[in-house]
């Protein structure tokens, strides 16, 4: 059984080599081969693959960028903590230099006391005034006189004032308002007479001499140019020597005239007369009482500015001393909380 089991592989053997005689390794083509080879070149040698990538060349600034932000943070914050440990040194190296110099002039100035100083054996109330005490002390004396003193009797005084103000300015205006009416009463009167004079002449201009004409324009005046009967009894006085009023006799026509016509005449003038006066003394009584008003107005409000004006000049002084007062104040406080911690440092 063995024999046969090896006859069959000895066959198989042959028949294998004779199915794959094509892929026998000697058989040589007549195309010759190219040999392919992954070495660089001479150029390509140092030159790192991404050079040329633009998301590497991205990555890569990116990258440098937030480095650059990173380290620059860091050193504004070394800077921050240097310029922090810098302060607190220096202030612990002038507390230091603080208490060797307080040390030594309580050594020079206790050298007959006993070394050992305790809290009670410190003087602290032992001092010279300098200039801010002085003048600490003066502010509040002259703001305690002007606040307390001075300044509400000022006050009163400029109230009392201001009341009086109140009091007399519509007295005044009425005073004003009373001389505008008394100033336009003659302008009112000239215009008045010169209408009626006007209206004489216009009734003049209808007879002649030969007439009898008499110019009674004359008799006019500031009793009589408002009133017809007054009017009419002055010229029937002024011509009662020419006209024989009240007689037989034929007198001329200008004589007859008047004495027939009676008043009617003149109702006419002492009415243009009067209408003159009210328009005139209206017009002028407005504008005098205006200009007039317009004085005493500014005049008051003068008055009132100087009082407020001194008002609010001691105020502010008042203020400027308080101000002084609290700052000088405020500097002996900060002066003496010093002392005490001189006083605490000698302690430790």
């Amino acid at each position: 059984m063995k024999v046969h089991y090896i006859n069959i592989f000895l066959f198989a053997l042959p028949l294998n080599i004779l199915v794959n005689t094509h892929k026998e390794p000697f058989i040589t083509h007549h195309t010759p081969k190219i040999p392919t080879t992954r070495l660089l070149c001479e150029c390509d040698l140092y030159m790192p693959n991404y050079d040329n990538d633009p998301q590497m060349k991205k990555i890569m600034d990116k990258f440098s960028k937030q480095t650059q932000q990173r380290f620059e943070e860091y050193d504004d914050r070394m800077v921050e903590k240097r310029k922090q440990c810098k302060d607190k040194c220096d202030k612990e190296i002038q507390k230091i230099i603080l208490k060797d110099k307080l040390e030594k002039q309580m050594a020079q100035q206790l050298t007959t006391l006993e070394t050992k100083i305790d809290t009670d054996d410190i003087p602290t109330c032992i001092c010279e005034k300098s200039i801010a005490d002085k003048m600490e002390k003066g502010c509040l004396r002259y703001a305690g006189v002007l606040g307390g003193g001075v300044m509400p009797g000022m006050g009163l005084i400029d109230g009392s004032l201001l009341g009086a103000i109140s009091l007399l300015k519509p007295a005044a205006i009425t005073a004003a308002e009373k001389a505008a009416v008394t100033e336009a009463t003659d302008p009112a009167t000239k215009a008045g007479m010169k209408e009626v004079i006007l209206k004489i002449e216009q009734f003049l201009k209808h007879f002649t001499k030969k007439e009898g004409l008499v110019n009674f324009t004359s008799v006019v005046n500031e009793a009589n140019f408002k009133s017809a009967t007054a009017l009419h009894e002055s010229v029937v006085k002024l011509l009662s020597k020419r006209c024989k009023f009240g007689s037989k006799e034929t007198g001329n026509v200008f004589c007859n005239t008047i004495e027939y016509s009676g008043v009617t005449p003149f109702n006419g003038y002492t009415k243009a007369g009067a209408t003159a006066y009210d328009a005139t003394l209206t017009t002028k009584t407005t504008v005098l009482t205006e200009a007039k008003v317009g004085a005493v107005e500014a005049t008051y409000a003068s008055y009132q500015t100087a009082i407020i004006a001194s008002i609010v000049a001691i105020v502010v002084i008042v203020l400027i001393m308080v101000i002084i007062y609290k700052i000088l104040r405020y500097r002996r406080k900060k002066k003496m909380k010093k002392k005490l911690q001189y006083i605490k440092l000698l302690e430790e």
